[in-house]
């Protein structure tokens, strides 16, 4: 398998717009929010993104399915603190649905990425 740029990869583009649509949603909230579920949730919807970024520049299909499990379970944090954040009325229904929907198409994503690593085409 020749190198891939991780910026050219589908999954990590949508990885990289619902960390991007987070981030501008939760500057807006107050303090508290924000230093509680707002970093969490940050932490978790940029993981996704990184892992599947680090585990291009690893060399080996072993260690970049190794990033992209990683970044798979990333994605599972991030929908707990998504919920976490409607139940707590930080996000409303119209932004929920929103994330979900790239949520949606994020984990089929990541699961079709991680099958195809190592694959020769």
């Amino acid at each position: 398998m020749g190198f891939i740029r991780f910026e050219d990869l589908q999954v990590f583009q949508l990885a990289e717009k619902l960390a991007d649509e987070v981030w501008h949603a939760v500057k807006e909230w107050n303090h508290f929010e924000k230093d509680t579920v707002g970093k969490q949730l940050v932490k978790a919807v940029d993981s996704i993104g990184a892992n599947i970024a680090e585990g291009t520049g690893r060399g080996t299909p072993k260690d970049n399915k190794r990033f992209v499990r990683i970044a798979r379970g990333s994605l599972h944090e991030t929908r707990y603190w998504l919920r976490r954040a409607y139940k707590r009325k930080l996000l409303n229904s119209d932004k929920t649905t929103d994330f979900k929907a790239i949520l949606d198409k994020l984990g089929p994503s990541l699961n079709a990425y991680l099958k195809s690593i190592g694959r020769k085409k």
